[in-house]
């Protein structure tokens, strides 16, 4: 799957070489960081993962469809082509918090990241 220029993470391999990766933490969620290097180096590849502590099934699609969105808004034009992007759902804050600051807070995460 591929919009906006973002690539779906798939296997579980390429998710645990992110988790092995730079990780920054936001209060909404957090955000794990890869450098695939010489690998693939064409487009940015997204994953999002909420597990059971998020909540039920419902909240927890909640919080991936909301932790979609704000990847699909703030990466194309943050983000860098040649890295993945992890993005974690926390118990209680992603679905509650505003969407706009978890946004700004995806922005501030990646700006630390990149310079």
């Amino acid at each position: 799957m591929q919009t906006n220029g973002l690539i779906a993470l798939k296997k579980r391999a390429d998710y645990l070489k992110a988790a092995a990766g730079m990780r920054r933490s936001t209060p909404g969620f957090t955000l794990q960081i890869r450098n695939r290097g010489g690998e693939e180096p064409e487009g940015m590849r997204v994953g999002i993962t909420c597990s059971k502590k998020v909540g039920n099934a419902a909240t927890r699609n909640r919080a991936k469809r909301r932790l979609r969105e704000v990847a699909r808004l703030a990466l194309p034009e943050h983000g860098r082509n040649g890295f993945d992007y992890v993005l974690i759902g926390r118990r209680h804050e992603t679905i509650t918090r505003d969407f706009a600051t978890m946004l700004e807070d995806l922005k501030h995460a990646l700006a630390e990241i990149h310079k």
